[in-house]
């Protein structure tokens, strides 16, 4: 296991923490997702950096996603929803959510985290299906977050 890829997993374990740690203290919390998004980025670029081998991306199990999504999409409550380029020009059309792009983050890493902790653990596969997942899904949801992020942030409503 190469250094890149153990830093991946501590940021990715960290990340799942926070998310799992997710309670009724919504700012600080939200702070400390701001503070994580950009590692678990730099993370992952590096990886992209060093190695094109194809992995399979991994399949959510759908109840905790949505049990997941539910409860952070409360918890956000006006902060969840932001517009995305296509989007009309009414209130109710903002189709982004901050919700949803944490869940779909969340449920990759932690599934690829479950399975290194299994006794015939495979990093490499686990490895190969973070990169793949990130490229054709997770990593637009992670940057469509720090991005609704951001405009929370310079507007002061984090």
């Amino acid at each position: 296991m190469t250094r890149e890829f153990e830093t991946l997993q501590k940021v990715a374990r960290e990340y799942c923490d926070l998310i799992e740690a997710v309670g009724d203290d919504e700012k600080d919390w939200l702070k400390r997702v701001v503070k994580v998004l950009p590692q678990l980025h730099a993370a992952i670029s590096v990886i992209l950096e060093h190695d094109e081998a194809r992995g399979n991306p991994l399949e959510a199990n759908l109840d905790v996603r949505f049990s997941l999504f539910s409860k952070l999409h409360q918890l956000l409550g006006e902060k969840d929803a932001y517009w995305m380029e296509y989007d009309l020009g009414h209130e109710e059309c903002r189709s982004g959510s901050l919700a949803d792009d944490l869940t779909d983050i969340y449920c990759e890493l932690k599934q690829g985290l479950r399975m290194l902790e299994e006794e015939d653990a495979d990093p490499e596969a686990v490895l190969l299906n973070w990169r793949e997942g990130y490229k054709i899904h997770w990593g637009r949801h992670l940057l469509d977050a720090e991005r609704h992020l951001y405009e929370l942030s310079s507007r002061g409503s984090l």
